[in-house]
């Protein structure tokens, strides 16, 4: 496989005619223009100091020119570290200084704020913007060569973390993309002839691996919108064959009066990034004819199991083990549960990383001695190997397709004057999945919602901030004094229905 570049390349090659983006009102790009781009973008690249093996930070809003970025650092034979767009300096600060990155790209009004860190950290990291990347890449001549990259050579650094301590760097090698992306285009058929609407974020493994690779792999068309938007998107969708997409957004279509119109009419929409509730399930192929494709994935491994191409496809579940993934069961007393049992999902594969950036000791802790990764999700397996997500190890939250740690938003609220403690939870919302409740134990009346969620909002992205507060008198606890965050999730489980 080798870089993972060189796939695409062979596709782009056979179809330089067909477009490879089509961003509706902004123009439309063929596959030929994709290797033009890159080829000047790696040629920028290079220009700015970019070798193999260097970190290339990435904190960008959504465009067509990211995507050529994306691709031009894979060309290079460097390491992609995408980032979202929302994280604040202090996030930002520990990014980039744990991954010691050699370009910074960031919007223009982000420059300042960057640069300053970097010169805290000591790096000797350039920082820029995207437009300097083109224009840089437009005044070279193209770039041509493509690195050679080894299988196991890490192509991306993505950070994921836990409920305690830092953020993880997870490390993905061209034969975790190539292989997951491989494997995806043929159990999910996609061809040359599809047209792939896609709404998605790229700074994460749905929009960026997911999504991208499934097109350019297949050498498919896909519709690039920078954002969801309901009526672009319905626009998008006419003529479109296939929609990628998280929880929240089906719910949003769901809620257009006028969806689906006619010529929408597409052969496969999936779903993942976050559980989808039945009751979307069952109202969106009442109103479609079309049963959704629920799959399930995580950032260290991409996707791990989908529901059939052809088949039926069960509310509830995500499918079974993909081709050449290995999946087991293991029940908290070491043991591997039985069929329909729950316990903690084991796997193992070509899709697996390799272990976390410069953290041997949470690499070790993440893998049996049998070298099968743990994910830390609580699922069952049927014997026919299907298999249904019942809950999380850890006290992770997702909302709108984003992971969301409390351990992290615990800390600095309970760095607040006026706070005892606080425990943040996740309940269902019926937008983006999961709402993020912070439930307080305040020393004072004085203290207010706005006085939590006000400082938060400086300090962190703003998908991580509490939707609520809720004030008590004490946190429940167990025996051993642990918070009973299964009791809150409980209590109020409520607090957003109604809501849309």
């Amino acid at each position: 496989m080798a870089n993972l570049f060189h796939q695409i390349e062979r596709v782009a090659s056979a179809r330089r005619e067909a477009i490879a983006f089509d961003c509706m009102d902004a123009g439309s790009f063929t596959f030929a223009d994709l290797l033009d781009r890159t080829a000047h973008y790696a040629a920028a690249l290079k220009w700015f100091g970019v070798r193999v093996g260097d970190r290339v930070t990435v904190q960008l809003e959504k465009s067509i020119d990211g995507v050529w970025l994306y691709l031009s650092v894979l060309r290079v034979g460097a390491i992609y570290q995408p980032l979202n767009a929302g994280y604040t300096d202090a996030e930002m600060e520990y990014f980039v200084t744990d991954a010691e990155s050699s370009l910074i790209v960031v919007e223009p009004s982000r420059v300042a704020a960057v640069g300053a860190i970097v010169g805290r950290a000591g790096l000797s990291a350039k920082t820029t913007t995207l437009a300097d990347v083109r224009s840089r890449g437009a005044s070279l001549s193209p770039d041509e060569h493509v690195m050679a990259r080894a299988d196991d050579d890490v192509a991306a650094i993505l950070y994921t973390s836990g409920t305690t301590g830092r953020s993880k760097g997870a490390m993905i090698s061209h034969r975790n993309l190539a292989s997951n992306a491989t494997t995806l285009v043929d159990t999910w058929g996609f061809t040359a002839n599809d047209v792939l609407v896609h709404a998605l974020p790229i700074y994460h493994v749905h929009g960026l691996f997911v999504a991208l690779h499934c097109a350019l792999f297949s050498g498919a068309t896909t519709r690039f919108l920078s954002r969801f938007e309901i009526g672009a998107v319905l626009s998008a969708l006419v003529g479109a064959t296939a929609f990628m997409d998280v929880p929240t957004y089906y719910t949003r279509l769901l809620s257009a009066p006028d969806f689906p119109h006619p010529g929408i009419s597409l052969r496969l929409w999936i779903s993942g990034s976050a559980p989808l509730l039945p009751e979307t399930f069952a109202a969106f192929e009442q109103r479609t004819g079309v049963a959704i494709l629920e799959r399930y994935g995580m950032t260290e491994a991409g996707m791990i199991t989908s529901n059939p191409l052809h088949g039926p496809r069960l509310a509830g579940t995500v499918g079974t083990p993909l081709p050449g993934v290995s999946a087991r069961v293991r029940r908290e007393d070491g043991a591997l549960a039985p069929p329909g049992e729950p316990g903690i999902l084991e796997i193992s594969g070509p899709n697996v990383f390799g272990g976390y950036w410069r953290n041997a000791e949470k690499t070790q802790a993440a893998f049996t001695a049998d070298g099968y990764f743990v994910t830390g999700d609580v699922v069952t397996m049927d014997a026919s190997g299907v298999v249904s997500i019942v809950g999380r190890q850890n006290d992770l939250i997702i909302s709108g397709g984003l992971n969301v740690y409390p351990k992290e938003i615990e800390e600095q609220i309970d760095a607040l004057h006026g706070v005892t403690e606080s425990a943040v939870i996740g309940v269902p919302h019926p937008d983006f999945g999961e709402g993020v409740v912070a439930v307080v134990d305040r020393a004072s009346d004085v203290l207010k919602e706005a006085d939590i969620i006000g400082p938060l909002r400086e300090r962190l992205a703003g998908f991580k901030v509490p939707k609520r507060v809720v004030f008590v008198d004490t946190l429940p606890r167990n025996a051993m004094g642990k918070v009973q965050k299964k009791l809150l999730r409980e209590t109020y489980r409520s607090l957003f229905e109604g809501q849309r």
